[in-house]
């Protein structure tokens, strides 16, 4: 005898994953397609793209995080990956295959070993200023190796700082994470990793400690004002406007 209970059972179970099937192909061409389109977006931007700017154009309801984690394991295998720079998102070539970039790279200007020290100051001890930077190394820091690392892209005036005088601070952009394949400040090279790579001396005082960069390097700490437009205007970062007669 057959079990007509169970095949009735067997029958209706059947019936339900056929009607939820749609539904999960449904989602699954979905979120393939947000990204196809998060791909495209990307792809066409000259700078990364913020979560935030996906989200404007994605279809509605659609989860950014998802879709990036799906397209980025996409291109983990490739010879251009997704990655992380700041807060936005950019192709880049995979970091194994870099070397076949720098065979044909024009290098622009090489930096000093002082404009070297001077960069890496700033990235570890930002928001910093002039006179603190001269502090940490020791001896005065020229003006001209300052304006050398903007011209670079790599570092900006971000602020002034409240007290007497009011210096400019310091801090590192976008491009400099991009540059050195950061994700953000926090990723830099700690204590260890640096004596490991040789670029600090194995001797070096026992109480010396590197500093843990900003979390959120963009936003201005309490003790800085942000800069407005007249002190734009005396960095020559802003053309002074010009009076209607």
């Amino acid at each position: 005898m057959t079990d007509d209970s169970g095949a009735l059972r067997a029958s209706s179970m059947d019936e339900e994953m056929d009607e939820a099937a749609p539904e999960g192909s449904e989602a699954r061409d979905h979120l393939a397609q947000a990204v196809r389109m998060a791909e495209a977006i990307v792809f066409a931007s000259g700078e990364p793209v913020s979560d935030r700017q996906l989200a404007a154009r994605l279809p509605d309801g659609i989860d950014v995080a998802i879709v990036m984690r799906e397209l980025q394991a996409a291109y983990l295998p490739r010879g251009v990956n997704l990655m992380r720079i700041g807060e936005g998102w950019a192709f880049r070539t995979a970091p194994d295959l870099s070397f076949l970039m720098s065979r044909d790279a024009v290098q622009q200007k090489k930096l000093s070993r002082a404009a070297l020290e001077v960069l890496a100051i700033i990235a570890y001890h930002q928001p910093v200023t002039r006179a603190e930077i001269e502090e940490v190394r020791g001896v005065e820091t020229s003006k001209g190796t300052l304006d050398t690392l903007m011209e670079t892209g790599w570092i900006r005036m971000r602020g002034r700082r409240r007290t007497p005088g009011r210096p400019v601070t310091y801090g590192t952009t976008a491009d400099f994470l991009d540059h050195f394949g950061l994700e953000e400040v926090r990723d830099l090279p700690g204590l260890e990793e640096l004596k490991g790579a040789g670029l600090l001396s194995p001797r070096m005082p026992a109480n010396f400690s590197m500093p843990l960069p900003p979390a959120d390097p963009d936003a201005l700490t309490e003790d800085e004002d942000p800069l407005n437009d007249i002190d734009l205007e005396e960095l020559g970062l802003l053309t002074p406007r010009v009076e209607d007669d």
